[in-house]
């Protein structure tokens, strides 16, 4: 298996950050299936399009800020082994950053997570809230099924656009904040990076749906939907976020089969590499 390009130790033991992909799409609904490609097809191509070879010589397309920590890509693991792998890297005081596979395994991420640091401040980059109720353990139930997991008062979710009216009730029910991209729009990037800072708690989890993305940046996305967000915004967005500390990260839903010259696959590279590059 090809690693992921930002991957510069071989070691476990040593490294800061640990990659992970869980190449799982069972609980999907979606009408465009593939989402179980994303953790090969995201390493094939940051090895093709982050690097620069001469000759015999290979080297990263580094971000801005470079990239000071110790990254190991651990591989791909199966659903019945999330629990068990989360547990080995945040056992051992490294960042899990996880690729999907469809939004649901987010769940048991989470989970995981939780049972070192307890109610996590979640961050929820997503097209859609995922707040459906009324049915579990799908990848439209995640932030109904996580709410054990987190706290609601220090969570927040970013870029949602398309909800269902029984989300919107649960919304309200449980006094979640939510940033639109008309939000952005209107209060501008600055006082967006601020509210969210101003909101998150100490034991940060980033989520990130790619559908977060406007489909003109991310069109190899399960559900892809109009009006979304930029993808330098996301990026810095992530950025400030990590800038501030986080004990994980996992970044689902791009669907190989149905991208556009590998432009979301690439992004996903991109937006992991400046993450890295900025988490403390």
């Amino acid at each position: 298996m090809m690693n992921i390009c930002w991957a510069n130790t071989d070691s476990f033991d040593e490294a800061e950050i640990v990659i992970v992909g869980i190449p799982d799409e069972s609980k999907s609904h979606a009408l465009r299936k593939g989402t179980s490609d994303a953790p090969h097809k995201i390493r094939e191509i940051s090895s093709i399009r982050d690097t620069y070879k001469r000759g015999d010589d290979v080297s990263m397309g580094l971000p801005l800020d470079g990239i000071v920590k110790k990254v190991y890509d651990y591989g791909n693991i199966e659903r019945s082994q999330i629990e068990h792998t989360i547990n080995k890297i945040i056992s051992n005081s490294k960042i899990p950053i996880s690729i999907g596979g469809d939004h649901s395994i987010s769940i048991e991420i989470i989970k995981s997570v939780s049972k070192k640091y307890g109610p996590l401040s979640l961050v929820y980059f997503d097209a859609h809230p995922d707040f459906i109720s009324s049915i579990h353990g799908y990848y439209g139930s995640v932030f109904y099924d996580v709410l054990p997991y987190i706290d609601v008062d220090t969570s927040i979710q970013i870029g949602i656009r398309t909800p269902e009216k029984e989300e919107i009730d649960n919304i309200k029910k449980y006094g979640l904040k939510v940033i639109t991209p008309f939000d952005i729009i209107r209060d501008g990037i600055q006082k967006t990076e601020e509210t969210i800072l101003n909101k998150i708690g100490r034991n940060v989890y980033v989520s990130l749906d790619m559908d977060v993305i406007d489909p003109a940046f991310a069109p190899g996305v399960s559900v892809p939907v109009p009006l979304g967000l930029g993808n330098t915004e996301v990026a810095l967005l992530l950025k400030s976020i990590a800038k501030r500390g986080m004990c994980g990260m996992d970044l689902m839903e791009v669907c190989p089969n149905y991208d556009i010259k590998d432009r979301t696959s690439h992004l996903a590279s991109r937006i992991i590499g400046e993450l890295i590059s900025s988490t403390i």
